[in-house]
C-alpha cells in the first residue's frame, strides 16, 4: 500500500466532539512504550533490528483479533503526501517520519487497526508505540483499548520486561509503565485573563506537563496545550490515568471561571475579538496555519460562550485538520508552494465557513428591523 486512499478516515474519529467537555478538550491520547527482547532498541537499534522487529509486527498481526484487518504502511514506500497525513493525524511522529529530505529511515512502519482510534508506531525511539485517540475527556476509555491491544500483542510478542524497573524503554523516563497519556486541551479564556503561567507551573508541581499540538518540541498555538504525564516510573497505568484525569479536570473548572471573568469584566472586547476572528476567517483570501489557529481559537471561544451557537465542534476540528499543508495538498492533487498553501487554506475555510456559521450582527440588525408581513 502506497497512501492512505484504502483507510481516508483513519484517526479522524475524535473529530466529532463526541466525548465528555469537547468543547475545551479536543482530544485525548493514551500511548504505551513496548521494546522486544533480543534485539537493540533506542540509538543502539541497527537496520537488522529494525527490520526483524517489522517482521515479528508482520507476523503478530494475522494472530492478535484487535489487528484484523488491519493495515501496516511501510514509511519508505509511502510518498511525501501520504506521510504528512500521517503526522498532522497525529497518527506517526516527527522522529519517526525522519528527515523530510531524506525520509524515514528503514523498517519504520505505520501499523493502522481497522478499528479506530488504534495505531501502533513501529521502530520509532521504540520497538513499538501502541497509541488509542479519541474524543474528548475520555481517559479510562481510551487507556482500556489501548490496554487489550498491550495484552493481546503481549500474548505474541516478548516484550522487554525487568522484574523490578519494569517495562524496558529507550528513555529513563518511561521506563515502568511505559505510558504517556495526554489531553489536548484549548484554553483561552486562562491565556487572555494571563493566569495561563501560574495554572502550567501548578503542572510541573504535580508530576505533569505541557506540549504543543505535535507533542514533544512543538510550539503551542492557538491556545492549544497538550497536558500528560512527565513521569511513568513508580506508579502504576491506572494510578497515571486517574492522576492525568483529576487534574485536567481541574484545569477545566479553571478554564470556565476565566471565561466567566471575560464576560463579566470585559464583555464588549471579548465579543469584539471573536466576532473579528470569525470575520476574518469568512473573507481572508490567504491564511498560514499559524494565524489560522489563532482565529479559530478565537471562534472556538465563542462557541463556547454561545456567541456563536450555530457553529459545532465539529467543524472547527476539521477545519484543524485538513487545512494544514498535507491534507491541501492531497485535495490539490499536487505540491504547493507556501504561498499558494496558504491561498488554498483561506479558500477551504470560506468554503466550510460558508455552509454552516451563524448570521453577522449586521444580519441579525436586518432581519430585526425587517418588516413583518400581516
Amino acid at each position: 500500500m502506497s497512501d492512505l486512499h484504502t483507510l481516508p478516515n483513519h484517526g479522524l474519529g475524535w473529530l466529532d466532539a463526541s466525548g465528555e467537555h469537547a468543547g475545551v478538550v479536543l482530544s485525548t491520547r493514551i500511548r504505551l512504550a513496548r521494546n522486544l527482547q533480543g534485539h537493540a532498541f533506542g540509538p543502539r537499534a541497527r537496520v537488522n533490528d529494525r527490520e526483524a522487529v517489522l517482521e515479528q509486527i508482520r507476523r503478530a498481526m494475522d494472530k492478535v483479533e484487535l489487528l484484523t484487518g488491519s493495515t501496516l504502511l511501510a514509511l519508505p514506500d509511502l510518498d511525501h503526501r501520504s506521510r504528512g497525513m500521517l503526522l498532522e493525524r497525529r497518527l506517526a511522529s516527527r522522529e519517526l517520519l525522519g528527515d523530510v529530505k531524506v525520509g524515514p529511515s528503514r523498517a519504520t512502519a505505520v501499523l493502522l487497526a481497522a478499528q479506530d482510534p488504534l495505531s501502533v508506531m513501529v521502530n520509532e525511539e521504540d520497538h513499538l508505540r501502541l497509541q488509542g485517540l479519541v474524543s474528548g475527556l475520555r481517559l479510562k476509555e481510551a487507556w482500556n483499548r489501548v490496554d487489550r491491544l498491550d495484552e493481546e500483542l503481549g500474548q505474541e510478542l516478548p516484550f522487554a520486561y525487568h522484574h523490578e524497573f519494569g517495562f524496558l524503554t529507550s528513555c529513563p523516563t518511561n521506563v515502568g509503565s511505559g505510558l504517556r497519556a495526554s489531553v489536548l486541551v484549548h484554553l483561552p479564556g486562562l491565556v487572555l485573563t494571563k493566569e495561563i503561567g501560574k495554572v502550567l507551573q501548578g503542572l510541573g508541581q504535580v508530576g505533569l506537563t505541557f506540549r504543543g499540538l505535535y507533542g514533544e518540541g512543538s510550539e503551542v498555538v492557538g491556545n492549544f496545550f497538550q497536558l500528560s504525564n512527565q513521569t511513568t516510573l513508580g506508579k502504576s497505568e491506572e494510578e497515571l490515568v486517574e492522576h492525568l484525569d483529576k487534574i485536567v479536570r481541574q484545569v477545566i473548572q479553571y478554564e470556565d471561571q476565566a471565561r466567566q471573568v471575560l464576560l463579566r469584566d470585559a464583555p464588549q472586547v471579548t465579543e469584539d475579538k471573536i466576532w473579528r476572528a470569525y470575520g476574518l476567517l469568512q473573507y481572508a483570501r490567504s491564511l498560514s496555519f499559524e494565524e489560522l489557529m489563532n482565529l479559530l481559537s478565537g471562534i472556538r471561544l465563542g462557541v463556547g460562550l454561545k456567541l456563536l451557537p450555530e457553529l459545532r465542534v465539529y467543524t472547527l476540528n476539521k477545519l484543524m485538520i485538513f487545512t494544514q499543508t498535507a491534507h491541501l495538498e492531497q485535495a490539490a492533487g499536487r505540491d504547493l508552494s507556501p504561498g499558494e498553501c496558504d491561498a488554498h487554506r483561506a479558500a477551504y475555510v470560506r468554503s466550510v465557513l460558508s455552509k454552516e456559521g451563524p448570521a453577522t450582527p449586521e444580519e441579525e440588525i436586518e432581519q430585526t428591523d425587517s418588516p413583518t408581513e400581516g
